[in-house]
């Protein structure tokens, strides 16, 4: 799914009134009733809806939900900021349209709100929408400090007043800090990014039937990872297949005190299909290596504690993985410049692999073309510098993935992979359960493995991704988020290759 710029959103709200075609104001009433009814299912009519409005076409939608929700039953109260600017003409004829019944509260100062929101009341946030290009002030600014310290639950219409879109929020903007937000067409870029996104809450998209000649044409670097693409990408296995058709992967990493993060990693890339699976790690980990990962083979390296060399013959795996558990020896940096000097099978690196990578730039320079790299966002800056905030976070990793022609998955909430063409592909699955140490380690063995079955780059990371993602979704349903633990996710990963194909 492709996200859009306020601008793109305004562009296909125009587009769809002229030419399917139909007035603004019967779009907006389109906007409405999705709205309406998405709360009709959510909300019984006891709860008294307050409907906070400003006089721009937010504050038009939220009118026109009053009036719905009013004929529907709810007990509905409506408040305007009144600052003295010129209403739009859709917010003009929805005021002129709502029925006497419904009280109306015009706001010039917060001393005209006389009572105390009830904990139970539902606030729907109207003031301001996705258009909004400069921080609020004045009335507006007080009147959203004042929502944000109320007690009851608080729905944004398309986009919390105060948020940009598209664009980093000003130090010190004053934002609703939504516990729903009800985003028309399609979510906004800020709604996945960490800072930003904390104002949205949970969020929920509702189609209003903007125009699909327009969806489809318009460019977007940005897209959002949804349950048709990862079916369409999953290719079936056919009943004459054998090992050698899924490919062999070779996982390395592990040293002393850090066997785990390997042994994790190399049950997630069986997990995720792969024909054969070769593991080399120090020798202290040949025997836990044997026991945990009985369907792995086992190389040792020449080193007791850490890694001090790859395999001479290489060209019998079809991906290389590297990083879990490897930890940052010089012979384990030396070991890497000497590898990335060779021709390579496709390579995923993480952890003390992106360290290293990290700590020298002539490395990077011999980066192959195509790896994967899955760095969390520290990770990600030692390999780029700070980043200023979220969207220059995204610039950072678009230039890093052009300059080394690869493909680098930033772990998060709503995990973000770059690509050397300037895409970036937001994963929707996942959950704060995966925040505990080893589910690093489970995505770059469920990689491996798909990379090794010969998976495109992208295809490797979308698939990757998402179904670790809803690996975690599935045990935490089970188990719980706060209990959830890296070993989890492979566990549950068999169950999401089937969800996955439904």
């Amino acid at each position: 799914m492709k996200l859009l710029t306020a601008a793109q959103t305004r562009a296909a709200d125009a587009y769809t009134i002229a030419h399917e075609p139909l007035s603004s104001l019967a779009l907006m009433e389109r906007a409405a009733g999705a709205l309406v009814r998405w709360l009709q299912q959510k909300y019984s009519p006891e709860p008294p809806f307050y409907i906070f409005c400003g006089p721009g076409n937010n504050g038009g939608d939220g009118l026109a939900a009053a009036r719905l929700l009013h004929h529907d039953g709810y007990d509905v109260q409506v408040f305007l900021a009144d600052t003295g600017q010129n209403a739009s003409g859709d917010f003009t004829q929805n005021l002129e349209r709502l029925p006497q019944a419904i009280p109306v509260t015009r706001i010039q100062s917060l001393a005209d709100i006389t009572f105390q929101l009830p904990a139970q009341a539902i606030v729907l946030d109207g003031l301001f929408g996705s258009g909004l290009s400069r921080p609020l002030e004045g009335l507006y600014a007080q009147l959203v400090t004042y929502l944000n310290q109320q007690a009851a639950t608080i729905v944004a219409i398309d986009i919390p007043s105060g948020l940009f879109a598209d664009a980093p929020t000003a130090p010190g903007n004053t934002s609703i800090q939504a516990d729903i937000t009800l985003t028309f067409e399609r979510p906004k870029l800020a709604f996945l990014l960490p800072s930003s996104g904390a104002y949205a809450g949970e969020w929920h998209v509702l189609p209003i039937g903007l125009h699909q000649d327009f969806l489809a044409q318009v460019a977007s670097p940005y897209q959002l990872l949804l349950p048709g693409t990862i079916k369409r990408l999953l290719r079936p296995r056919s009943k004459f297949s054998h090992k050698g058709t899924f490919g062999h992967a070779l996982l390395v990493g592990g040293s002393y005190g850090k066997m785990g993060a390997i042994t994790m990693s190399a049950h997630a890339a069986l997990r995720s299909g792969v024909g054969l699976l070769t593991v080399q790690v120090p020798k202290i980990g040949y025997g836990i290596l044997q026991t945990a990962v009985p369907e792995a083979m086992v190389l040792t390296d020449a080193h007791e504690l850490h890694l001090s060399q790859f395999p001479d013959d290489l060209a019998k795996y079809q991906c290389l993985g590297i990083g879990p558990g490897l930890g940052q020896a010089e012979d384990s940096r030396l070991a890497l410049e000497t590898l990335f000097r060779q021709k390579l099978p496709p390579l995923v690196l993480d952890a003390d692999a992106l360290n290293l990578l990290a700590s020298d730039r002539l490395l990077r320079q011999h980066l192959p073309a195509d790896s994967i790299l899955t760095p969390h966002p520290k990770e990600f800056e030692r390999l780029t510098g700070p980043a200023t905030d979220d969207f220059h976070r995204l610039q950072l990793l678009q230039s890093f993935c052009a300059e080394h022609a690869c493909y680098v998955i930033l772990k998060g909430a709503h995990t973000c992979i770059g690509t050397p063409t300037g895409e970036f592909h937001f994963n929707t699955t996942g959950n704060p359960g995966m925040a505990t140490g080893g589910t690093g380690d489970v995505l770059t063995g469920i990689l491996t493995g798909l990379r090794a079955q010969g998976y495109a780059a992208l295809e490797t990371c979308q698939l990757g991704v998402y179904l670790h993602g809803l690996a975690g979704d599935l045990a935490a349903e089970v188990e719980g988020e706060t209990s959830l633990i890296a070993s989890d996710l492979y566990k549950y990963l068999g169950a999401a290759f089937q969800k996955a194909k439904q």
